[in-house]
């Protein structure tokens, strides 16, 4: 049976820019062929099974021929595969998504077209240049650049061209910029025409020089200004001087590391990227339920005889309610327990179960809870510490001493998620990651972990990151383990650690 193909453009760079039609085409694949600038961000996407096959230039192989890439699509297709075919911008527009298409058909395999947002427009945009405007164009053009000078006849127009509309975008155009330059002048632009160049546009990466095509060619040479790049020319150009937008984002060119478990990632990500760094996900932690659930499954069954039940984190009152849930123990046994709880989050997640917390410190650690609780707890009081395999022993030991009988159960089991760490790796090689975000001793330790286990010398990969934790706890694990910490949170919070990478 013969499989289906997705040609699915997959935007100009920023993984935000993928249509909704595209990350599904992503999520059913069987097969994913991609290019270099396709963000690999969107391969997260894929199903864990899934085969991600790479046909972009790597530094010991040049780029697969399109020929070559037919070829693949047909050869999985025909293995009855969903296969995905992602590629940068949109795969019409100078893409060679036709080409594919049209051997689609020759094998009669199924296909479909997925557009994507093109570089052409996109990219002038986050650089803060419309491609229209009324007080300067009524059309644009769009060229490929990628031709060579050497050619007996250029197959671009030029006479018809470069004054057919007041504004022009030429896609793959660096390396032929001088020729692309000389032509317009030849055929009638003036030497004073703004022109801009934008490399890696919708990226941390992103960079922007503004010139006319008097100068630009010396400006882009002295700049050793490479690509992948979009030009723009056209009195349009003059717009980003007020409408530069994404540039001057707080967190613009930031690469920040995510440590965090997947599960608990998603708003520091959103935070990231809305102030305009990117997020890069190495959750070194994969959260599960205990290996000793009978010792949480005992203690819960007694759930009437708490005096105190604790939280420490929204992983521990997540957990704990589920497996009530799962035992069928309503949750009206506990309701002689006062609710205790480390951090707003975890008073939060708490509030929305119906339970109101009575003990919260103000600084979101364990040693403060201690001190807050002792006024209110008293000697032969039964308290019942559900938190992660994992925990410190501050409070357990703590609360005994002042009396109390305490129950310490793993209400879940953090371990060392270790998967893509060689890709982590690659990118700190090739100084690529700026910020790396702890938010817990554990995260700490588990990167660590990882990074040892994945090349002989991490010390000096890290040595220019910058590392920022979110609390005195885990900057002095991270201390403690060589690291330099940077910032640390004044509140142990996700909104503080935000606030401590801005303060960089």
């Amino acid at each position: 049976m013969t499989g289906l193909v997705y040609l699915v453009g997959a935007g100009p760079g920023d993984p935000g820019l993928i249509t909704v039609k595209g990350l599904e085409a992503i999520k059913e694949a069987d097969v994913i062929i991609y290019d270099r600038l396709a963000n690999p961000q969107l391969l997260r996407y894929a199903r864990p099974e899934a085969e991600l096959i790479y046909v972009g230039k790597l530094p010991d192989r040049h780029t697969l021929k399109q020929e070559k890439i037919n070829e693949l699509i047909v050869e999985k297709a025909k293995e009855g595969k969903v296969v995905t075919r992602l590629k940068g911008g949109d795969p019409f527009i100078f893409g060679r998504g036709g080409e594919e298409a049209e051997r689609c058909v020759e094998e009669d395999i199924a296909f479909e077209v997925v557009p994507g947002i093109t570089s052409a427009i996109a990219v002038p945009a986050y650089a803060g240049i419309p491609v229209t405007h009324r007080n300067f164009n009524t059309s644009f053009t769009v060229v490929t650049g990628h031709e060579c000078p050497e050619k007996v006849k250029s197959t671009v127009r030029w006479d018809k061209v470069t004054l057919a509309s007041q504004t022009i975008v030429f896609l793959m155009g660096v390396s032929n910029l001088p020729f692309i330059v000389k032509s317009l002048l030849d055929h009638g632009r003036s030497k004073e025409t703004p022109i801009a160049l934008i490399r890696w546009g919708t990226r941390v990466e992103q960079r922007t020089i503004v010139g006319t095509l008097d100068n630009i060619v010396q400006k882009v040479e002295e700049a050793n200004f490479r690509s992948p790049a979009v030009i723009i020319v056209g009195e349009v150009v003059k717009m980003r001087n007020r409408l530069s937008w994404f540039e001057k984002k707080p967190l613009f060119g930031q690469r920040i590391l995510v440590t965090r478990a997947r599960s608990q990632s998603s708003a520091l990500v959103e935070k990231i990227q809305a102030l305009g760094g990117e997020a890069v996900e190495f959750p070194v932690i994969r959260i599960s339920p205990p290996k000793r659930q009978d010792l949480f499954d005992e203690a819960v069954k007694q759930l009437g005889k708490y005096d105190w039940v604790i939280f420490t984190s929204v992983n521990g009152v997540h957990h704990f309610f589920k497996r009530l849930r799962e035992l069928c123990i309503d949750i009206r046994q506990m309701g002689k327990a006062r609710i205790g709880a480390i951090g707003p989050k975890t008073a939060e997640a708490l509030t929305d179960k119906g339970l109101m917390v009575e003990a919260l410190p103000g600084e979101y650690k364990a040693e403060a809870l201690v001190e807050h609780l002792r006024p209110l707890v008293k000697p032969g009081e039964e308290v019942l510490l559900p938190r992660a395999n994992i925990a410190r022993k501050v409070l357990p030991v703590e609360l005994e001493r002042m009396g109390c009988s305490v129950t310490e159960i793993d209400a879940y089991d953090t371990e060392v998620d270790a998967e893509n760490a060689s890709e982590v790796v690659k990118l700190l090689q090739e100084g690529a990651i700026h910020v790396i975000t702890f938010t817990s001793s554990s995260t700490v330790r588990n990167f660590m972990k990882a990074m040892r286990a994945a090349t002989e010398d991490v010390t000096p990969l890290l040595a220019p990151v910058k590392v920022v934790c979110i609390g005195p706890i885990t900057a002095q694990t991270a201390r403690e383990l060589g690291l330099h910490v940077d910032a640390t949170a004044d509140t142990y919070t996700i909104d503080g650690l935000v606030e401590a990478i801005q303060q960089l």
